[in-house]
């Protein structure tokens, strides 16, 4: 449920000449806040659908990391490819592309009949938007001049940030009072209009130097990432010496390396190492890794903790989220001043801290109290903490490179971002189900349950909070069961916060080592209005 960091600045370091008449320019820029944010709704609404569809379909929470997991895996992989495509082959092309194949998917996923269909059309829905994403903006890149571009970012960001913060109530609405397939339903009037402004007003361009596609490593990166992501998902059922888990995984080992030996000797790479050799862009896209995986797994398991044990709506659930929102996207650029008056690395330090003080409020409610005593401060720190840390960390990921390569610089930190919530959600999603399993054996240890119905509940934990209590237990004993099924989602629950502050934590110490102070950062930051709304 993230806006990437970073955003803002691929479009401020493109380095182009502006294209079009200059009275195409509005239209470019309604086609890409309309593309852009056709992508966030749905990644807001679709965690906020988690609950219905696991409901409907009788899906294992395996199942459902699965709908999050397919289509991020896409993305994460694909998205630098997706932005290569534009500049060789046609900006407005990759990005209509990108924009039905998306539109396409998203039909599938509302039309699925099993959890298995709905998967498959995810990973399609991915690969659309891996094309979809930075071809929204690259068409403002390629539209405005220096001079109007920043104008036109904070323009970008300024209604992206409203849609994002409508999506989660709007789509928990629909999903109340409708079904969770209009999650995806929602997508079509938005492409239909991208569609219809595109074809008729939006110049095609392309880059004026010839660049490759590097074709093998995003196969690689690709299959690496399945490959560790299907094992980690799936060990929690099949378990780890499963050759179906165990071989993937491995398979997925060997890619990876594999892959940083063919960035390393491909002419142009995809991802290229040399600008790890800086330590400042190392250490962003480390506090990227450890913040956005912190976030990825805490936005995958709150609406099941919302909807599933505490008894929100849909619709509440996603108004609850707004405080965090609200916050990213109003205190922007009160953040950003910060670079200025004390140097990016404090504010790196003392934002994931703060971060983490939010994670550890999150772990303290049990089950029932007011929204306004358990949740509410805990989404005010986390809000907060993040805002202080998302525009430093893209000014240290623009000062840590020449501005001729700011681009790449800043396409790789929003890869990083994507993928760690994908491995996120893979390695978090097993201690999940690990301390929920454990401490509902607990629990059921003092329950009068009949053998056959104890292996009954036992074999469906890969439900978590959604498991079912199976026919023919008394009432009292059903309610006593449904009691530590909720008591055991809330412990694991707990324990994942615990280890997300501890990613925060991570991330604060190694800026601490990696990030230098403000005599060091003696470059100023890109003028003109960005990071307006990063998460969510």
């Amino acid at each position: 449920m993230m806006k990437s960091p970073c955003d803002e600045l691929a479009i401020q370091s493109r380095s182009m000449t502006a294209s079009g008449a200059p009275q195409a320019g509005i239209w470019i820029l309604t086609a890409a806040i309309l593309g852009s944010s056709m992508a966030f709704i749905d990644s807001t609404v679709v965690n906020v659908a988690l609950p219905a569809l696991q409901s409907s379909l009788g899906a294992t929470v395996i199942d459902v990391q699965w709908v999050v997991e397919s289509y991020a895996l896409f993305l994460g992989a694909l998205i630098l490819v997706g932005g290569s495509m534009g500049d060789l082959f046609g900006r407005r092309r990759a990005f209509l592309m990108g924009v039905t194949v998306f539109a396409a998917a998203s039909a599938w996923c509302g039309l699925a009949p099993s959890i298995h269909q709905l998967i498959i059309a995810r990973s399609i829905q991915g690969l659309g938007a891996a094309f979809l994403v930075p071809g929204s903006l690259s068409l403002i890149s390629a539209a405005f001049d220096e001079k109007e571009r920043g104008r036109a970012i904070g323009t970008w960001s300024g209604a992206t940030a409203i849609t994002t913060a409508a999506g989660p109530v709007l789509g928990g609405w629909l999903i109340q009072h409708a079904s969770w397939r209009w999650a995806f339903f929602i997508n079509l009037p938005f492409a239909a209009a991208v569609i219809s402004i595109s074809l008729k007003h939006v110049p095609e361009s392309e880059s004026t130097t010839e660049k490759r596609v590097d074709w093998l490593g995003a196969a690689i990166i690709t299959v690496a990432l399945g490959g560790l992501v299907y094992g980690l998902i799936e060990s929690a059922r099949l378990g780890w010496r499963d050759p179906f888990v165990f071989g993937p995984f491995a398979i997925g080992v060997a890619c990876l390396i594999a892959f940083f030996f063919v960035e390393a000797r491909v002419a142009e790479p995809m991802v290229p190492l040399q600008l790890f050799k800086s330590r400042p862009f190392s250490g962003a896209n480390l506090l990227t890794l450890f913040l956005y995986a912190a976030v990825g797994i805490f936005f995958f398991l709150f609406p099941l903790d919302l909807i599933q044990v505490q008894g929100y709506s849909a619709t509440v659930t996603g108004a609850a989220t707004l405080p965090f929102i609200l916050l990213m996207s109003f205190l922007s650029r009160w953040s950003g001043g910060l670079v200025a008056r004390y140097g990016a690395r404090l504010p790196l330090i003392v934002g994931p801290l703060i971060t983490a003080v939010g994670f550890i409020l999150f772990a303290v409610p049990s089950v029932g109290g007011s929204y306004w005593s358990t949740f509410f401060p805990a989404f005010i720190v986390l809000g907060f903490g993040m805002t202080i840390s998302v525009a430093p960390l893209t000014t240290v990921v623009m000062e840590a490179v020449d501005q001729d390569r700011a681009g790449t610089a800043s396409g790789i930190n929003n890869a990083v971002a994507r993928i760690a919530g994908l491995l996120a959600v893979a390695v978090l999603g097993i201690v999940m189900v690990r301390s929920f399993s454990a401490q509902l054996d607990r629990s059921l240890a003092r329950l009068p349950i009949p053998a056959e119905q104890r292996n009954d509940i036992q074999s469906s934990y890969v439900k978590l909070a959604a498991l079912e209590i199976p026919p023919g237990v008394d009432r009292n004993t059903a309610s006593e069961i449904k009691a530590s099924v909720n008591d055991a989602f809330v412990y694991g629950f707990r324990w994942i916060m615990l280890i997300c502050a501890g990613l925060s934590v991570l991330g604060a110490a190694q800026s601490w080592c990696l990030i230098p102070g403000k005599p060091d950062l003696q470059r100023q930051p890109p003028q003109g209005p960005k990071n307006v709304s990063h998460m969510l």
